[in-house]
C-alpha cells in the first residue's frame, strides 16, 4: 500500500500557538485536583433559572425567526443596550453602527488580526500579555513587540521607544484587572498612555473584558473616552451573564467595523441570533446592576482570603499583585525557582496553576504564575493555597 502524501498545513496555522490552557485543563479534570488554573467564572452566578425564562420568551414571542438566518452585525435591540450602557457608565456615546456582535470577544481578537496584519507587521502587546490574543494574533505571522507591565500599568518608556522605534499597527492592552496580571492602569498611567498614542498611526485595541469586575463597584473610563477614532474597545458578556451563550462585541469607528464585518461573514456569517435574543430578552427582564453587583462582592471576598493567605504563608521571597478586579493574581517567583517545575511539583500535590511563559512572546515569563480565585469556593481557596504555600517551602529548600 503507498504511502499517503504528508498534509501541507498553512504556515499561519504552523505558526499559531496551542492554548496553553485548554491543554493544561485536560490534565486538571480529575475531582481531586484543585485547580486555580483556570480562567472561568464562578458557577453560581450562572443564572440558569433567568435565562431559561428568558429562552421561553423569545421562543414564543419570536418564534422560528429567532431560528433563522440573520445579519452579520447582529441584533439591533443588544448593540442599542451595549451603546446606552456606554453613554451612561462613562459618557462614552457611540452608536450601534458602531457595534459588531461577535462570538466571544475572542472572536473579536481574531477579527482585528485578520482586517490588520499582515505577515511580519509590529504589534504591541503588555508583558505578561493575554494568551488568548497572543494565539489570535500569531494566526496573521506578526512581530510582537513587548511592553512590559509594573504596578500601576505599562512602562510607558518602552511603550514610547515601541511606538517610535517600532511604528506598532496597533497595541493590545488590557486596562481594568489585566489578564493574566490583575493590574489595573492608574489615571495617571491612563494620560501618559493617552498623551503617547495621541496623533501616532498606531491603533489602540482596548480589550475591557473585566471592566464591570471592579470590587470597589467605581467604573473606570476606557481609553477609547480619549482616543475614540483611533481605539478598537472589546468586551464581553461572558464574565457578567454567561460565557456558554459566546457573545462579545467590537465597538469601533464605522469604516473598521465594516471591514470586520466584512472578515466575519467570509468566517461564520453571523453569530447565533438564538443566543442574542435570549440574551436581550434577558437584560430587559433582569437586573443585571445587581447580579455584577453580587458577582463583584462574591469575587472581592475570594481575592482578599486569597492574597491575605498567601501573605500568611508564601515565603517572603515570592510577591504577588493585590487585583482590585477581575479574576486573578500574578505570582513572581524568586531566581532560580520555575514556574513549570513548580507546576509539576504542585500537581502531585493535587493543586492546578498555570505557569507564566504562555503570556510572553519572548521567552520569558518562567519565573511567573497565574492564579484564578474567581471559580473556587473559600473552603477551595484555603486547602489549595495551603498546598501551595507547602510545595513552594519544599521547593526553595531543595534548591538552597
Amino acid at each position: 500500500m503507498a504511502t499517503p502524501a504528508p498534509y501541507h498545513f498553512s504556515r499561519r496555522i504552523r505558526a499559531t500557538p496551542r492554548s496553553f490552557i485548554r491543554e493544561i485543563l485536560k490534565v486538571t479534570e480529575k475531582p481531586d485536583i484543585i485547580s486555580f488554573a483556570g480562567g472561568l467564572p464562578s458557577p453560581a452566578f450562572l443564572d440558569a433559572g433567568g435565562v431559561a425564562l428568558a429562552t421561553g420568551e423569545v421562543l414564543r414571542k419570536e418564534g422560528r425567526s429567532a431560528l433563522q438566518y440573520s445579519t452579520t452585525e447582529g441584533c439591533l435591540p443588544l448593540r442599542r443596550w451595549i451603546a446606552d450602557r456606554y453613554a451612561r457608565r462613562y459618557s462614552l456615546e457611540v452608536s450601534p453602527e458602531e457595534i459588531l456582535i461577535t462570538n466571544g470577544s475572542q472572536q473579536t481578537l481574531d477579527l482585528v488580526g485578520r482586517i490588520f496584519l499582515n505577515e511580519g507587521d509590529p504589534v504591541g502587546i503588555e508583558a505578561p500579555g493575554y494568551l488568548g490574543a497572543i494565539q489570535a494574533f500569531s494566526q496573521s505571522m506578526p512581530r510582537f513587540c513587548p511592553v512590559s507591565l509594573e504596578p500601576d500599568g505599562p512602562d510607558t518608556a518602552a511603550l514610547a521607544r515601541v511606538v517610535r522605534e517600532d511604528r506598532p499597527v496597533f497595541f493590545y492592552c488590557i486596562p481594568n484587572s489585566q489578564n493574566p496580571s490583575g493590574i489595573t492602569y492608574s489615571p495617571g498611567r491612563r494620560k501618559e498612555v493617552v498623551g503617547l498614542l495621541s496623533g501616532e498611526e498606531t491603533l489602540v485595541v482596548e480589550d475591557d473584558a473585566y471592566g464591570e469586575i471592579r470590587f470597589d463597584g467605581k467604573a473606570l473610563r476606557p481609553l477609547k473616552c480619549d482616543l475614540p477614532d483611533r481605539t478598537v474597545l472589546c468586551g464581553t458578556f461572558s464574565k457578567i451573564v454567561a460565557p456558554g451563550l459566546r457573545l462579545g462585541w467590537m465597538c469601533a469607528p464605522k469604516e473598521i467595523i465594516e471591514m470586520a464585518i466584512t472578515a466575519k461573514q467570509a468566517s461564520d456569517l453571523h453569530t447565533s441570533i438564538f443566543s442574542q435574543l435570549v440574551l436581550a430578552r434577558y437584560l430587559e427582564e433582569q437586573d443585571i446592576d445587581a447580579h455584577i453587583r453580587e458577582i463583584n462582592r462574591a469575587y472581592a471576598a475570594r481575592c482578599t482570603l486569597m492574597v491575605s493567605l498567601m501573605e500568611e504563608l508564601f515565603p517572603r521571597e515570592v510577591t504577588f499583585t493585590r487585583p482590585a478586579g477581575g479574576m486573578f493574581v500574578w505570582l513572581t517567583l524568586p531566581p532560580g525557582v520555575s514556574s513549570m517545575e513548580l507546576w509539576r511539583r504542585a500537581l502531585e500535590e493535587k493543586v492546578a496553576i498555570l505557569p507564566g511563559t504562555p503570556f510572553y512572546t519572548d521567552g520569558n515569563g518562567d519565573r511567573g504564575v497565574r492564579l484564578n480565585f474567581s471559580n473556587a469556593d473559600p473552603e477551595t481557596i484555603r486547602t489549595g493555597i495551603t498546598r501551595l504555600a507547602g510545595v513552594l517551602e519544599k521547593y526553595l529548600r531543595d534548591i538552597a
